[in-house]
């Protein structure tokens, strides 16, 4: 399945730091109250190359050296702009993490993989992503691995501290470094203005947020292993056609109280809810509940119809989410139709798509300052029963990653998280208009019971399906 999943190995060949070449005054930049609500965990993103034939002039073939040198040399242009990337978390005379913005630069790192591009199991990431074309973050806020693949492909594959960075702001930054590399001038240049997330005086939080989010001094210990082991989580990556989401979308509006067109995130988030629920198969589980999160983006909605600061809000580099979640009875889940389900998930997101939630939340996190909190559901799942959180990447922009030798034939995020609950992301297909690809990070039951009942939705993302078998 998935691309012959032959193993194979990495060798790192060279290490070096690359820092904005033009450095800025060192500096300290405080996180903000948003930024406080993520954990010290780090988000992965990779893109794969074909092998290129003629560079953008004309010449002669690409080398792995002369791609390496683009690379290299637009990081350096990029981290002028974008100089958190260069920097250092450090914690504060209170114990918070801040940014010290010193230009310690970027550990980049080139290898080489013996395999084809077209024989990586890219849907089963565990076997080709994890460890070989991910790197491993040790140091710094940002670090970059390139590897040279046996067919003269090319992974680009970075790893970023979430706390510095959300995938909104990951994806401004990959599409500049991409214009550094084709001389072009930046079509978005960050802002660090956190004053754009001040809180209020007084501040005020409407309560559901204590249920939305929660102290880490406030959560039980974490539980002994138990015998025989858990259910190991597991990373898998689909794609998902045009049709069946239009299908999904069909079903998901047919409900009787509701005339509604429910969104393609809204439908497919309930048809994964339902198969989640249908996963838990414990004695008593239907006792049980089910909890789905979904990322929501406050860039919108803090600006709420203001132009001028629409525009500073899109170019806002830094974390700007919050995670809603809904709770429901397993049976209820499974027995119901799409349609409840879908108008459960439309219900739970309404409160969070608003300029007040996201206000309430800056002051919320201010009112327990400098305890540190995050999402409750974070660290919800096992014995509560299951928990995960769809983020949508629809506006992953991957076909603008292009450096100069053409657009990645894949362009993915990579994100096994250490919390309790699964995550699951969709992008857009580089294969097909209208499809996605789903990078999934979840139970290794829930996904058997997936590809099982749901195999004519989830289809195990291949070489053949991205068009990379010549």
């Amino acid at each position: 399945m998935g691309g012959g999943g032959k193993c194979f190995t990495v060798t790192v060949t060279r290490k070096e730091l690359v820092a904005a070449v033009v450095p800025m005054q060192e500096h300290w930049l405080p996180l903000s109250n948003l930024d406080l609500l993520l954990p010290p965990i780090d988000v992965s993103v990779f893109f794969c190359y074909k092998k290129p034939h003629q560079n953008a002039n004309g010449g002669d073939d690409f080398t792995f050296g002369s791609m390496v040198g683009v690379l290299r040399k637009a990081l350096a242009q990029a981290l002028v702009s974008y100089y958190a990337f260069a920097g250092e978390v450090v914690s504060n005379s209170v114990g918070e993490p801040e940014l010290l913005c010193n230009n310690r630069g970027v550990d980049f790192m080139e290898a080489y993989a013996d395999a084809k591009l077209h024989d990586l199991s890219l849907y089963n990431p565990d076997d080709s992503i994890e460890g070989k074309l991910v790197p491993k973050k040790q140091h710094g806020v940002l670090c970059v691995q390139v590897t040279e693949l046996k067919c003269g492909g090319l992974v680009v594959g970075c790893t970023f501290d979430h706390r510095i960075a959300d995938a909104y702001s990951a994806n401004m930054f990959l599409v500049s470094w991409a214009e550094m590399a084709l001389c072009k001038p930046l079509s978005v240049v960050p802002s660090f203005r956190r004053s754009l997330l001040n809180i209020r005086r007084p501040g005020s939080y409407d309560p559901s947020l204590d249920e939305m989010y929660v102290l880490i001094s406030a959560l039980p210990p974490p539980r002994a292993p138990q015998p025989g082991g858990a259910d190991p989580f597991i990373n898998r990556i689909y794609y998902v056609t045009a049709e069946q989401l239009s299908l999904l979308q069909t079903l998901a509006s047919t409900s009787k109280g509701s005339s509604y067109k429910r969104t393609k995130l809204e439908s497919f988030s309930a048809f994964l809810w339902k198969m989640v629920a249908a996963s838990a198969v414990m004695e008593n589980d239907n006792k049980k509940t089910c909890k789905m999160g979904i990322v929501v983006d406050g860039r919108r909605r803090l600006s709420s119809g203001d132009e001028d600061k629409s525009a500073v809000m899109a170019s806002y580099f830094g974390n700007v989410l919050s995670i809603p979640f809904g709770e429901k009875m397993i049976d209820e889940l499974k027995e119901k139709p799409l349609s409840w389900v879908a108008d459960a998930v439309h219900e739970y997101l309404e409160g969070a798509v608003t300029k007040e939630h996201f206000l309430g939340l800056i002051d919320w996190v201010e009112a327990h300052r400098p305890e540190p909190a995050l999402a409750k559901i974070y660290c919800s799942g096992s014995s509560d029963g299951p928990a995960f959180v769809v983020s949508s990447g629809r506006t992953f922009p991957a076909s603008k990653v292009d450096f100069g030798w053409g657009r990645p034939a894949l362009g993915s995020y990579h994100f096994p998280w250490d919390g309790e609950a699964g995550y699951v992301m969709p992008m857009p297909s580089p294969a097909r208009d209208g499809d996605w690809v789903v990078y999934m990070h979840l139970l290794k039951g829930q996904i058997e019971l997936i590809e099982t009942e749901a195999a004519h939705v989830f289809r195990p993302l291949t070489s053949e399906y991205l068009n990379l078998i010549s």
